[in-house]
């Protein structure tokens, strides 16, 4: 199978780094332009410098703004008001005991994981709708099924974006734009080496270690036993923004290793 995706524009939120450096790459890999989104232009320009130089014959923008906001939304969508696909995975995530987390977090990670998608879901999508073509993806986690008690405010949300793609997906039935959900487990991104990083500085062993220790502890269902690549759940998120994936819609896809421990 060979995709192509030429002549489609993709928006990924939150793309400097991690997961959604690695779909950008993979999405410009396979001819789509890119639109490249952090709060800095400081990020955004070295990313859109780094997905250059890895993919030289690639069309590549950037926006520098906080999507977490309805202003940082509407920056994006005025610099780019059309897209073919539309990747949601900005996110943040804290580990925190239930009992210490502030109503200001909820609500930061309420509008920065769900509010955002929400907003450019309703921009994007109803382009995508009027022109019978378009790829919405969510970034949900397997955090959405296996809530984690040291962050249960993450996977509130990342339950929440599952909860509206499967929604938005009903909503275009009927036309060619598909929706779906990606379940990424842990994954090797840039947050989550800072966590290992700083957990092996802690208790004075190797990353390898820690991660090991991770997985056999935090995630003893998982089935493959290691924390995944970014470049394992990018492969995801191209094909289905393909054309080959023109089936698939309302879907919720793991790319978590087997963690959650249900076959439905």
């Amino acid at each position: 199978m060979r995709i192509d995706l030429s002549g489609k524009k993709a928006v990924v939120s939150g793309s400097t780094a991690g997961i959604g450096f690695g779909i950008a790459e993979g999405l410009a890999r396979a001819g789509a332009d890119v639109v490249i989104t952090g709060r800095t232009a400081e990020r955004v320009n070295d990313a859109t410098a780094r997905l250059q130089k890895a993919v030289p014959e690639a069309s590549v923008a950037g926006v520098a703004a906080d999507l977490g906001s309805a202003d940082g939304c509407r920056t994006l969508i005025d610099a780019h008001p059309e897209a073919d696909i539309l990747v949601n995975n900005v996110g943040i995530f804290q580990p925190t005991p239930f009992f210490e987390i502030p109503d200001e977090d909820w609500e930061n990670f309420f509008q920065v994981n769900v509010m955002s998608a929400v907003r450019l879901s309703r921009h994007y999508a109803r382009g995508m709708k009027e022109r019978d073509w378009g790829r919405v993806l969510f970034l949900s986690s397997e955090s959405a099924l296996n809530i984690p008690t040291e962050m249960v405010h993450y996977g509130m949300t990342k339950s929440a974006v599952q909860s509206i793609s499967r929604g938005l997906a009903k909503v275009l039935s009927g036309t060619r734009v598909t929706v779906n959900a990606i379940l990424p487990g842990p994954t090797r991104s840039e947050g989550v080496g800072k966590m290992l990083k700083q957990m092996a500085e802690e208790q004075g062993i190797s990353e390898q270690e820690v991660e090991e220790r991770f997985v056999r502890e935090n995630r003893p269902s998982s089935i493959i036993q290691r924390v995944a690549d970014v470049e394992e759940v990018a492969n995801m998120a191209v094909y289905l923004a393909s054309p080959q994936a023109s089936a698939t819609t309302g879907a919720a896809l793991r790319v978590e290793g087997g963690i959650v421990d249900t076959m439905a």
